[in-house]
């Protein structure tokens, strides 16, 4: 398989999962203005600081209020990581790879493009947000259930499958994230109706409250992280999502599960082990969110390891097919 028919795939479905979940951070954040009472310019800056482009969002606004936030973060063409770039880049990356998608997938993302690049599009945000919101949603989730159902599962269906599940676990672990930032703007809302309707808004922004209710009997911060990051069911939290990137990625090498060929699968079950084996009430004592700050950091080695095995120009050097820890 050409690397650049890989790297297009799987950069496709990296970019229209990243956003689907900058959909859900504006989302949860609407939600809140509605239930709780909160200074507005405290509700909408950690929007920008989660996304780590606050330089750039400053460089074109001179006042962080939700019109500014929403426009940059939904329809500036300008940044590359706005929703409308995202889908831009989905399609164009799509459009090189025709002979490999269906016909079905490459008209829903011209739809979903359109859609956005609609003048309508900019009022219904404002006038009404969680509608708006949730069409970004459905057209993530139907793309999703196309590639599953018209795509041959090949090679290239796994590297969709690896950026999918890739940008899926990093942003699950930001919007853990966007509870220290976001969500807790005082101490003395921790345990009281407030912080319930917080970690309910959080899980919902994860489409995680129904199948969390049905685990647990009462929302605490412990038990939400042990879902969101270490449930091995659930398919958006992290550990299922590094699971299905393992899986993949061994297929498309051929090497057996416990051992690797490649950087990208040394790293990726190393990361792997290590949520494995952690503590859920650890990880809260010495900090959620820098223990979250490590683990993204280990993600984007894996997936600089993932460019550089399998789309690099210059072909990486061969490992010795080694036993890895699982």
């Amino acid at each position: 398989m050409l690397s650049r028919v890989a790297e297009s795939i799987f950069w496709m479905s990296r970019y229209i999962e990243r956003a689907e979940n900058i959909a859900r951070f504006l989302d949860v954040n609407f939600r809140l203005i509605l239930d709780i009472p909160m200074d507005i310019s405290f509700q909408w800056a950690p929007m920008i600081r989660v996304t780590g482009d606050s330089h750039l969002f400053h460089e074109r606004y001179n006042k962080t209020n939700q019109e500014n936030v929403v426009n940059f973060l939904v329809f500036d063409q300008t940044y590359e990581n706005s929703i409308v770039s995202c889908i831009n880049k989905a399609r164009e990356n799509a459009r090189t790879v025709r002979e490999i998608i269906s016909t079905e997938m490459w008209q829903c993302i011209n739809e979903f493009y359109l859609f956005l690049i609609n003048p309508m599009a900019v009022g219904e945000t404002f006038m009404s947000p969680n509608s708006f919101f949730a069409k970004i949603k459905n057209y993530s989730l139907l793309l999703a259930g196309l590639t599953e159902s018209t795509m041959a599962h090949t090679e290239s269906w796994h590297f969709s499958q690896m950026g999918r599940f890739l940008e899926r676990a990093d942003k699950t672990s930001r919007i853990l994230d966007v509870k220290y930032f976001v969500i807790l703007p005082r101490v003395d809302y921790v345990g009281t109706a407030y912080d319930t309707l917080q970690w309910s808004a959080l899980l919902r922004s994860a489409s995680a409250l129904d199948m969390y209710r049905k685990q647990y009997h009462q929302i605490t911060p412990s038990s939400v992280t042990q879902f969101l990051f270490f449930d091995p069911d659930f398919p958006r939290s992290v550990k299922y999502c590094l699971r299905e990137c393992d899986t993949s990625i061994h297929d498309i090498t051929g090497a057996p599960i416990g051992s690797y060929s490649t950087m990208a699968e040394r790293h990726l079950g190393m990361l792997r082990a290590e949520i494995e084996y952690a503590d859920v009430t650890e990880i809260i004592q010495a900090g959620l969110h820098e223990y979250i700050d490590i683990f993204q950091l280990k993600l984007n080695n894996v997936g600089d390891s993932i460019s550089s095995s399998f789309f690099a120009t210059k072909p990486p050097e061969t490992l010795t097919l080694k036993k890895g820890t699982r």
